[in-house]
């Protein structure tokens, strides 16, 4: 498999499917929500947008299975899996907030191989594959070499559900803007590890993330250069669905500060 081929073919799908979710942000109807929880919201954008992305998806790779958000297909690939989050950033896209994306990953066995995050409103694409490096709009991109926490920007995002860890959430908030340059928070995991990727923040973390929230990021992050890592500082973040990015050396003392937080 040529997957510099396949990484470009899928930044392409990224696009159209971009553009698509661009087109009907100008006449979307707020009537059209469903809500999967109370914080927790699809619209008919999500859903078109996925059922394009997954046919663009099986011409490529044929015996590949697919983890998608809103589930329009169903179906496990024995080696190849698509993680699929056709629109990362959901609420902001109903409240009119132009930050959210396309979020496209391939996972063979347990290992990521490739992954493109396209942030519609800025028509940046982020990819990357295994052993390629990552790249933004065909430039090479490489996470920061800030080695100054206190001159640090960080991302996080915020629990919609399972908050009976928020108040411990809250002290790492506590902590954390007092010993870096802030804390940042988008409503789009994707875009947060595309900008850490790219150099744009130093570090991220986030818990309750599911696979296809996160794992087109997971690579990009990698393959610039950074490390990711769960909580505890081990490498199985879908399994423990929480994540910390950055640098090695950002993410290292994230991971100390945010792990005297949550300790069991």
């Amino acid at each position: 498999m040529n997957l510099e081929h396949l990484t470009s073919q899928v930044v392409e799908l990224a696009k159209s499917a971009g553009s698509f979710i661009r087109e009907e942000a100008s006449r979307f109807d707020a009537a059209s929500i469903e809500y999967k929880g109370l914080n927790d919201m699809v619209s008919y954008v999500d859903k078109g947008a996925e059922e394009m992305i997954v046919a663009g998806l099986s011409k490529y790779l044929s015996s590949a299975g697919f983890i998608t958000e809103e589930q329009t297909i169903n179906k496990v690939g024995e080696v190849y899996n698509w993680i699929v989050d056709p629109l990362d950033g959901t609420t902001n896209f109903i409240h009119g907030i132009p930050a959210f994306s396309v979020s496209i990953a391939l996972q063979e066995n347990d290992e990521l191989v490739l992954g493109v995050i396209y942030e519609i409103n800025r028509d940046e694409c982020f990819y990357a594959w295994k052993d390629g490096g990552a790249f933004m709009n065909g430039k090479k991109i490489a996470v920061t070499g800030n080695q100054s926490f206190s001159a640090s920007l960080l991302a996080t995002g915020f629990p919609y559900y399972n908050f009976e860890k928020l108040e411990r959430y809250i002290n790492v908030f506590r902590e954390l803007t007092q010993v870096s340059h802030g804390l940042r928070r988008i409503g789009s995991a994707a875009v947060d590890l595309a900008y850490v990727a790219c150099g744009r923040f130093d570090g991220f973390f986030e818990y309750n993330l599911n696979s296809y929230d996160v794992a087109a990021g997971v690579i990009l992050v990698r393959e610039a250069g950074g490390r990711v890592t769960n909580f505890s500082g081990t490498a199985e973040v879908f399994e423990a669905r929480e994540l910390i990015a950055g640098n090695p050396f950002i993410a290292a003392e994230l991971q100390t500060v945010i792990s005297k937080h949550f300790k069991e």
